[in-house]
């Protein structure tokens, strides 16, 4: 009887959370007008792809598309290296300052990154990045908690690894390549998801540094159509169901290795 509890319990709390996902779905595929019906419909009278169409066609909304994940991929693909031979360093070399450093880093965990916006968008307007994809990128190059995901994961390899391979002449760099990036694959995979999942879903970062409406990512290019179609909640649920598909299925094709990431770097000491 536990058991069954529980399970329904769990079952109850998963519709929950579902729930708005479905009816967004199928609030996109309904005839104009329905979603917004009075009693509203849970299921449609008929399903329809025009509010898929008029986003691509008149709304060049696949611009918007291709800019979020060129932005994305670039700054996972760059996150991956940086956070990785940061994380590594902190985890393996002996350097002056080193324990100092890291409990420095952590502490910036505590600082929200809204206050650090405005700090940050004046370092990028004199150097003369505002309104460019790179203002974008470079905020996303680095950062503190995946630093300390691939050092707590680094921590696990053998040190006597790292010393024979500097024995038979392997340099740093030699060592991170063949022997770091294949054995912090999990943790790589892991933080690769969630470096993708944070800037495609990011926001508030590409609002204040695009001003330029045609580089607009897909979150920003979407709230700004919400002010010109606020009664069509079909379309606008279309351009939701957009935002929020590429993620869910990379999360889903990777879950086992992004789970097996957090739950192995957790456990290192």
């Amino acid at each position: 009887m536990r058991r069954v509890l529980l399970h329904l319990v769990l079952g109850v709390c998963a519709a929950l959370v579902l729930f708005p996902l479905a009816w967004m779905v199928l609030a996109s595929l309904s005839p104009a007008g329905e979603a917004s019906a009075v009693p509203p419909r849970l299921v449609p009278r008929s399903l329809t792809l025009e509010h898929y169409e008029a986003l691509f066609t008149r709304l060049s909304v696949a611009r918007h598309l291709a800019t979020s994940a060129l932005l994305a991929t670039t700054t996972t693909a760059i996150a991956l290296v940086v956070n990785s031979m940061a994380g590594y360093a902190f985890a393996k070399l002996r350097f002056a300052g080193r324990d100092a450093l890291f409990r420095a880093l952590l502490a910036g965990l505590l600082v929200p990154a809204q206050v650090a916006m405005l700090p940050l968008f004046l370092l990028l307007k004199q150097l003369g990045l505002v309104n460019t994809w790179a203002g974008v990128v470079i905020p996303g190059m680095a950062s503190i908690f995946g630093i300390f995901l691939v050092r707590q994961y680094a921590l696990s390899i053998p040190d006597a690894l790292l010393d024979a391979a500097r024995v038979d002449g392997a340099g740093e760099l030699r060592i991170y390549r063949s022997i770091v990036l294949p054995m912090c694959r999990p943790v790589l995979l892991t933080l690769g998801v969630l470096t993708f999942m944070g800037t495609w879903n990011d926001f508030l970062w590409p609002l204040v540094v695009l001003t330029d409406d045609s580089m607009y990512t897909l979150p920003v290019a979407l709230a700004n159509l919400l002010g010109e179609h606020v009664q069509d909640v079909e379309l606008m649920m279309a351009g939701s169901v957009l935002t929020v598909a590429p993620v869910v299925v990379l999360f889903f094709a990777l879950q086992r290795h992004y789970i097996e990431g957090i739950v192995s770097g957790a456990l290192r000491e």
